[in-house]
């Protein structure tokens, strides 16, 4: 027989005595309210509030609540509105003792510690709903067993920038998603992250909501509907399961049917047994959005929003203007008898200011019904799958469908098979055109596709290899080898070059800067003189090193011969031409030099060639007397020099200051990178315009943008100085394939880059220059594998594939 109610509080009224505790009015109160909902045939619901509960309390608390299952109470909710002098451990013992009756679980997890929130993680809960705004995750891993929860709200953790790969396998049942006002920003891991949520149909990142009047206050949803513009400290997060029949035929729909979805089912039902206002929350939720960037770093007013008026007939999906008028600061309106309706959105995450982020969302995730507050009707689905497909790449080289490795290898041997040892069932697998390269491409696609979380490392490279147990190295420019797939070189902000095996992560060769050289800001290797390169710094030194020709040093490292030139001042690019007679070097000046390198003469200065200094010149991989110049004056300029570069062959500008050039490897095309994002593919042969990547701006004048090609000719990728982002894009669509975000180690530290390349010998693979924004940290070379899953390690750490490039075709 089901334990009574009056009969729980006797139990705890009993053991309160026997602890020598007085017994909590706050507990009792909630058994009594439990009590008269079954008296009157409601949900019998009780709720437990942990606020100003101690350790003290713990032990008659949980002799009830492991006595709840054998009860007449039907569901429990516990909840926290305000600091909990409760320690953790006893929380979540207290929590998982009501086992299958737990419905609601809505805490505020600053009061409980790091401990709780990794317990809960990795072990998971019996809730329906869990509420765990303002928490202090970084990486979500939420693989604990979550095996009946339905709500997850994450709202305000304003320090959860991604998710670890296995976050989201252990909750089939979550329909209903939020995470406002958090760090996410990247739409492929976000995505991969929810594949995992077979039934999710509601997903929030921002809200936006709908409210009549253009006087309306941001925090109004219709006449009787509310939706916070702050964090609330409602108690309840009461959940109906979504009414999926309202989303079926959503394009007949009226808008006043689509105005009463509009709330997110988070919001419904919300009670607040103390009544407070959300305007009361302690905690500062308000953020500053600059340039369409979360920044934390400054404030906005708690009323910040986005503004949008909508006509009846705009598309959710769209959020355009369609029979509006669009107004001087930008928003659209329309009006349906006389009713003007505005859309507001609050507390957006950066994902939201990604460029095609509800089409990307809605063409991603099948089954979503909601985003952001706005239903998804067909036709949003159908100009979202089509937004999709012209901007984005699901896999590397058109792939349309995931393929297993073992599949394509399969298909490769039995192809490989002489025709009359294939049996009948064997003779169409592979059809026609499958060449080697395409069978590599395949690789690639299935690889990339079976994870969305790149291998991603630092070059571990420091001064102990050398005997200096304090040493560290700061790199400031680095190259891979043309022809030696395990060397790398890098020259640091201390005036060293280091010559190192990447594979091994081990030094080859060490250069100290003997107190000549600052900076170094150009690298390049000779090409027929493999063990050659040229390097430059900023005070205009500039030497060639032999690192095969050295003496023996005390620690066996080995240092370089050196050649000497005749200084370029204030020097930041040098190049070398193909045949490795010449190279050229360029800084901050208008000036480019021209050396022999045979004889270690300056040749000759080209004075004016552009009218503001020249950042990079480039020499082009196969003509030895063409070259390529950059400047900030806006213009790319390519030169000959057989016909003594008095003027141009071709000038290409741009709209802002040119950051780098540099040729594709059959110089078929040149890709010119200007400030903040504007990357471009030109003819070499002309220098028109073959494909603007569009890259989203950030308005910032000091975002400079340096882009490279990857994959040969294939891919390129693309980065800022101002941003954490490094994209790859399809060299001949220039649709976006990939982004691929930095992180730092330590909490609350985030990095840009400063620098890339595309690894020459693995395709896929790259190597990122990255510095952290806190003055005090070092700046550090990140090597990239998108072939290899965060958790491969051991495949990716050895290189993971290794087919050339030139197999891949172009």
């Amino acid at each position: 027989m089901a334990i009574k109610i009056p009969a729980l509080g006797s139990i705890y009224i009993e053991s309160c005595r026997r602890h020598g505790v007085a017994p909590r009015t706050g507990f009792l109160s909630a058994l009594f309210k439990a009590d008269v909902k079954k008296s009157r045939h409601e949900l019998c619901v009780l709720e437990i509030l942990l606020d100003h509960v101690k350790d003290v309390d713990f032990h008659p608390l949980l002799e009830v609540t492991t006595r709840i299952g054998d009860s007449e109470i039907e569901a429990v909710d516990v909840l926290n509105e305000s600091s909990c002098a409760l320690n953790g451990e006893y929380a979540l013992v207290l929590i998982r003792s009501i086992d299958q009756k737990l419905r609601i679980v809505d805490l505020q997890d600053l009061s409980f510690g790091k401990d709780f929130l990794w317990d809960v993680s990795q072990r998971g809960l019996q809730c329906q709903v869990l509420n765990l705004r303002s928490s202090h995750f970084r990486k979500l891993n939420l693989v604990g067993e979550f095996l009946r929860l339905h709500t997850l709200n994450l709202d305000y953790s304003t320090m959860l920038s991604s998710f670890r790969e296995d976050c989201f396998s252990s909750m089939p049942n979550l329909m209903c998603l939020s995470m406002c006002e958090t760090r996410i920003s990247n739409l492929w891991t976000t995505i991969a992250a929810l594949s995992k949520l077979p039934s999710l149909v509601e997903l929030r990142f921002q809200n936006w909501i709908c409210c009549n009047d253009v006087g309306s206050s941001g925090s109004s949803v219709g006449d009787d509907q509310t939706g916070p513009s702050q964090p609330s400290n409602a108690s309840h997060l009461e959940m109906p399961p979504i009414s999926l029949n309202l989303l079926i035929d959503l394009d007949v729909m009226t808008e006043q049917a689509i105005r009463n979805l509009l709330p997110f089912s988070m919001n419904q039902n919300f009670q607040n047994t103390n009544e407070d206002s959300s305007d009361d929350s302690e905690v500062d939720f308000s953020i500053h959005l600059e340039n369409g960037q979360l920044d934390s770093s400054h404030s906005a007013p708690p009323g910040w929003n986005r503004e949008i008026n909508l006509p009846s007939e705009a598309t959710s999906a769209a959020l355009s203007n369609q029979n509006g008028e669009e107004s001087s600061e930008g928003a659209i309106s329309g009006h349906v008898a006389d009713v003007s309706f505005k859309y507001i959105s609050e507390h957006a995450s950066p994902i939201c200011f990604e460029q095609h982020y509800r089409e990307f969302m809605i063409a991603s995730i099948p089954q979503l019904r909601v985003l952001d507050n706005l239903p998804i009707r067909n036709i949003d689905r159908e100009m979202a799958n089509l937004t999709f497909f012209k901007h984005f790449e699901r896999l590397p080289y058109r792939r349309s469908d995931k393929e297993s490795v073992v599949s394509i290898l399969q298909k490769r041997e039995i192809r490989a098979i002489p025709s009359s040892f294939r049996t009948q069932k064997q003779m169409p697998m592979d059809p026609v055109g499958k060449s080697q390269h395409s069978y590599a491409r395949s690789l690639c696609a299935a690889k990339m596709g079976s994870s969305a979380w790149p291998y991603m490392h630092s070059l571990s490279i420091s001064g102990n290899d050398l005997g200096d147990e304090n040493g560290s190295f700061r790199p400031r420019q680095f190259e891979y080898h043309p022809t030696n797939s395990s060397l790398m070189v890098f020259g640091t902000l201390d005036g060293e070059v280091v010559v190192v095996n990447h594979e091994k992560q081990k030094i080859v060769s060490y250069i100290p800067s003997f107190g000549t050289m600052n900076s170094v800001l150009g690298l390049c290797w000779l090409k027929h003189f493999p063990s050659r390169l040229i390097a430059g710094s900023d005070n205009g030194s500039l030497k060639l090193y032999d690192i095969q020709h050295f003496p023996s040093t005390s620690n066996g490292l080995r240092t370089a011969s050196s050649v000497t030139f005749d200084e370029f001042d204030q020097l930041t690019s040098v190049h070398v031409n193909s045949t490795d007679e010449l190279f050229l070097a360029s800084g901050y000046s208008k000036n480019v030099a021209l050396y022999d390198i045979n004889s270690g003469r300056r040749l000759q200065v080209f004075t004016d060639m552009h009218q503001e200094h020249i950042n990079v010149v480039k020499f082009s991989n196969r003509s030895p007397s063409i070259f390529a110049t950059s400047s900030f004056d806006q213009d790319i300029k390519m030169w000959d020099l057989r016909q003594k570069p008095i003027r141009p062959c071709y000038t290409a500008t741009s709209s802002k200051g040119n950051v780098m050039v540099c040729f594709s490897p059959d110089d078929h095309y040149l890709l010119a990178s200007a400030v903040d994002n504007e990357v471009k593919q030109l003819l070499a042969a002309d220098g028109s315009l073959h494909l603007d990547f569009q890259i989203p701006a950030t308005g910032s004048s000091q975002n400079y943008t340096r882009s490279y090609y990857l994959n040969g000719k294939d891919y390129i990728i693309s980065g800022s100085c101002d941003e954490h982002v490094v994209r790859v894009c399809c060299a001949q669509t220039g649709r976006r394939l990939r982004d691929i975000s930095l992180e730092g180690k330590a909490s609350g530290s985030s990095m840009f880059v400063q620098s890339l390349r595309g690894d020459p010998f693995r395709p896929f693979n790259m190597s990122i220059l990255a510095a952290y924004t806190r003055p005090s940290s070092k700046s550090e070379i990140v090597k990239v594998n998108l072939l290899a899953s965060s958790e491969c390690n051991k495949e990716a750490s050895s290189g993971g594939s290794s087919f050339p490039f030139n197999s891949m075709g172009g």
